[in-house]
């Protein structure tokens, strides 16, 4: 038998910020906007979830950070000396980074399952890939539109595709997204 213990406790919600490591056709703004969804996240008592990566993920940690939150990084690599050396990616604003060993398409799997939610900023191809497995898995994932590349099209590729919309939801407004996929978030959590 399982005793409660601490029932006024709960365990933080996981957000996953997933974006264009390389944000050079980004728009203009995206990177403020991912530092901003990233101190926007903690404020809410959440944890930040990134692909421990450049770009996007590393603006949302270092918004996170600044804020005095939590960031755990899942890496493509085996090892911190992979992870710079072979892959050269950064450390820094990062509370613990997860040394996956799966490369890219195994490490976006553990992201995205790992994470309550998924934030889609910019993107490219990784950052599609992350995508459709939340999407495939039914997490909540909120899109944050007019950050270029990826993020511009996906409400256009999800009505296209003819599977319904998920959970996904889309606005163009940092703290209007997280509310929704918040919400999303907490319809899914197990009461007590």
């Amino acid at each position: 038998m399982v005793k409660k213990l601490n029932s006024h406790l709960h365990l933080k919600y996981k957000i996953c910020v997933s974006g264009a490591a390389d944000t050079e056709y980004c728009s203009e703004t995206a990177l403020e906007k991912a530092k901003e969804m990233g101190k926007l996240i903690v404020a809410r008592g959440a944890i930040l979830v990134t692909g421990a990566t450049t770009g996007i993920p590393l603006w949302a940690a270092i918004g996170a950070k600044e804020a005095g939150g939590f960031v755990v990084g899942y890496s493509p690599a085996y090892s911190e000396q992979e992870h710079v050396k072979k892959y050269r990616l950064p450390v820094d604003y990062h509370d613990v980074i997860v040394y996956t060993g799966f490369g890219y398409s195994g490490r976006n799997l553990l992201l995205t399952r790992a994470s309550d939610a998924i934030i889609t900023i910019c993107g490219r191809i990784g950052t599609l890939n992350e995508f459709t497995i939340a999407f495939e898995d039914q997490k909540p994932i909120g899109v944050l539109q007019g950050t270029g590349v990826v993020a511009d099209y996906l409400e256009d590729i999800v009505k296209r595709s003819h599977r319904g919309m998920g959970k996904v939801v889309f606005n163009s407004d940092s703290k209007t997204l997280l509310e929704k996929v918040f919400k999303l978030v907490s319809k899914e959590k197990i009461s007590k």
